[in-house]
């Protein structure tokens, strides 16, 4: 997924004609990529799960491993929209089309098992502690907002009534599911920051994962407002309701997005001069910044204002150096064996028995 949202991130930005046809070039190749990425990640998934069931199962005991669930739902919504808006150039839209219905509806359904399931293992089986708290919680509970923002693309493939009616108030539904949850989450996650101090250094990038639901939020009640015309009607009293929400949400919680972003550098520094290690940790710099990115080029194509076209700019620039860094590190580390680490398996004391 974080190598999705750089291709859809990308096609978000209103490029200028001399630089387009470079940007739909590299557009499509990382979509491409990230489609190969998928199908491998998901055939090892299966294989993890059909030859060593016991460690699979064992993770999702693992309070340390389980949140991560989460990201498969958002890796097969993420590839799905960027086949949709990137892909379609290049297999055709009809083909896109078919492809992001089957990943979306995977996905959510994947999200919404994720963001219930998760939260009840945390509850019933597994051992935490206050300074377990993590923005690594957040995972399961922001697949559903992704879906969220992700679902208003197909809005227009549907027939006219009920089903464009249905998917648009499920998005709805979704983004509030997920936003409600974020905000149980978040007071536990900056409790701890200040209370305990700051993450383990190698866990220092987990604090980017925050971005996620913020940014994604921003572009969802965005992506909403923009097709709820198709699905409600050009008559519907409740569009310019939608519109103003769109504003009235985005932009403060944009704002909040940059603060924590700031934040984040700040402890992202102060954990380089400690000798952070590279680790799968730091995939987190790239999907939920490129969220932002969406958020902010969908502010600034309805207000209009130029900053936060700028804004959504310089977070894509960051956004691209982030990944090339993540995926440089990350095939110099398959290559020399380095990765993947396996986690140990759980032991009993990980879970409660009552």
């Amino acid at each position: 997924m974080g190598t999705a949202i750089v291709a859809s991130a990308g096609a978000a930005l209103p490029w200028a004609p001399s630089l387009a046809p470079a940007s739909r070039a590299f557009c499509a190749t990382v979509w491409a990529l990230s489609a190969l990425m998928l199908l491998l990640v998901l055939a090892a998934r299966a294989g993890h799960w059909i030859h060593h069931r016991d460690q699979a199962r064992a993770q999702l005991l693992d309070p340390a491993a389980a949140p991560f669930y989460g990201c498969l739902a958002m890796a097969l919504l993420a590839v799905g929209g960027a086949t949709l808006t990137v892909g379609r150039h290049v297999i055709g839209a009809r083909a896109a089309v078919a492809v992001d219905a089957v990943l979306f509806t995977a996905g959510t359904l994947a999200g919404l098992a994720a963001a219930v399931g998760i939260p009840y293992l945390m509850v019933v089986r597994h051992r935490i502690r206050a300074a377990d708290a993590s923005p690594v919680w957040l995972l399961p509970v922001v697949a559903p907002m992704v879906s969220a923002a992700l679902g208003p693309a197909l809005i227009p493939y549907l027939p006219a009534g009920q089903w464009r009616g249905t998917l648009l108030l499920g998005c709805y539904a979704m983004f509030g599911l997920s936003l409600l949850a974020t905000l149980t989450l978040l007071p536990l996650i900056f409790g701890r920051l200040v209370l305990l101090g700051p993450l383990p250094v190698a866990l220092t990038p987990a604090l980017f994962l925050v971005l996620g639901p913020l940014g994604q939020s921003t572009t969802a009640v965005g992506h909403l407002a923009e097709a709820a015309p198709g699905a409600l009607g050009s008559s519907s009293p409740y569009l310019s309701a939608l519109d103003a929400f769109a504003l009235l949400y985005g932009v403060p919680v944009l704002g909040f997005a940059l603060l924590w972003l700031a934040l984040a550098v700040a402890m992202v520094v102060r954990g380089a001069r400690r000798g952070m290690p590279f680790s799968m940790t730091w995939w987190a710099f790239t999907f939920p910044v490129g969220t932002c990115v969406t958020g902010a080029a969908g502010l600034g194509s309805t207000t209009g204002p130029a900053a936060l076209t700028w804004l959504a700019f310089a977070l894509f620039a960051l956004l691209t150096a982030a990944w090339a860094v993540a995926w440089t590190r990350t095939v110099h580390g398959l290559v020399s064996g380095v990765l993947p680490a396996a986690p140990p398996a759980p032991g009993p004391a990980t879970a409660r028995t009552r």
